[in-house]
């Protein structure tokens, strides 16, 4: 899929710049990545849809607000369009393999905002069924306690090097 039309703009504040190889999806983005983290609000969801390729279908207002992006953009997008360049390929393998097993996934994810910033959230994705066929999947979103994400960020950090270094 050609990425081009959500092409991340260069942040304003200083920031660093990734190459990014999305898992499920062809060629390499480039992300820039600012320090700072976007709080997820009290007692908010982020709910979305997508196809069976990870292509955003539908995204309700929290998603957009915290993503940064416009609801014009986010739909029609590739899911990986908020991959932070510090999350391992691992989550999303198991992500995968869990959904085409048919099973529910959950999991620790930072994701990356328009703007360069972060967020973190604890996701459950479910396959969408109609008439016993996976017809895509739901992901709904929710805050995540700060001691799981410190734990995450440890974790992720040591599986990030580790699949730098071929191991």
């Amino acid at each position: 899929m050609d990425m081009s039309r959500w092409i991340q703009p260069k942040p304003e504040s200083e920031s660093s710049e990734h190459k990014i190889k999305h898992y499920h999806q062809d060629g390499e983005s480039t992300v820039y990545v600012t320090n700072q983290e976007f709080p997820y609000p009290d007692g908010a969801l982020i709910v979305s849809r997508t196809d069976l390729n990870g292509i955003i279908t539908h995204a309700n207002d929290v998603f957009v607000d915290i993503s940064g992006w416009t609801r014009d953009e986010i739909i029609g997008a590739p899911h990986c369009l908020l991959r932070h360049p510090e999350m391992p390929k691992a989550p999303f393998a198991d992500m995968w393999a869990t959904l085409q097993r048919g099973e529910r996934w959950y999991g620790y994810v930072k994701n990356l905002r328009k703007d360069g910033g972060h967020y973190w959230v604890y996701a459950t994705v479910i396959p969408n069924l109609r008439q016993g066929k996976v017809i895509g999947y739901s992901s709904i979103r929710r805050k995540p306690s700060r001691e799981r994400v410190n734990e995450m960020t440890a974790k992720y950090a040591e599986m990030l090097k580790n699949e730098q270094e071929g191991k």
